[in-house]
């Protein structure tokens, strides 16, 4: 039953990021940094797209042009959730405090979606 405790503590660190990530907003009474919770949803959904497209060569190598995309897109709304905090503050749209508490959001949440993948993949993909 180790796979259900990790799933609970990764819950609660994806509700705590998600908590963090509104409460910098709410708090500071200025609601640009919600921007950042739509990078949280839209960085996986490129490299799951791109991810399932195969080469049709059998002698070509295990990485395909279309994964290498998906994975430069996923990465640069990855980039994006932690820069559009620091380039606010940076502009005095939001408080300093709104950015910290956003980039511990992203961190939060970044870090328990790679923390499952790592947990529940396979080890023979590798």
């Amino acid at each position: 039953m180790a796979g259900v405790k990790v799933i609970v503590i990764l819950a609660l660190c994806l509700a705590l990021g998600f908590l963090l990530a509104i409460l910098s907003c709410a708090l500071y009474g200025n609601w640009w940094p919600l921007i950042v919770v739509f990078t949280y949803c839209l960085a996986p959904a490129p490299n799951a797209i791109f991810g399932r497209i195969r080469s049709s060569d059998p002698l070509a190598d295990s990485s395909s042009g279309a994964a290498d995309i998906g994975r430069f897109i996923t990465s640069m709304f990855i980039i994006s959730g932690f820069g559009l905090p620091l380039v606010l503050a940076h502009a005095d749209v939001i408080t300093h405090a709104a950015m910290v508490m956003s980039i511990a959001g992203g961190l939060l949440v970044y870090g328990s979606i790679i923390v499952y993948i790592y947990v529940f993949s396979d080890r023979e993909e590798f």
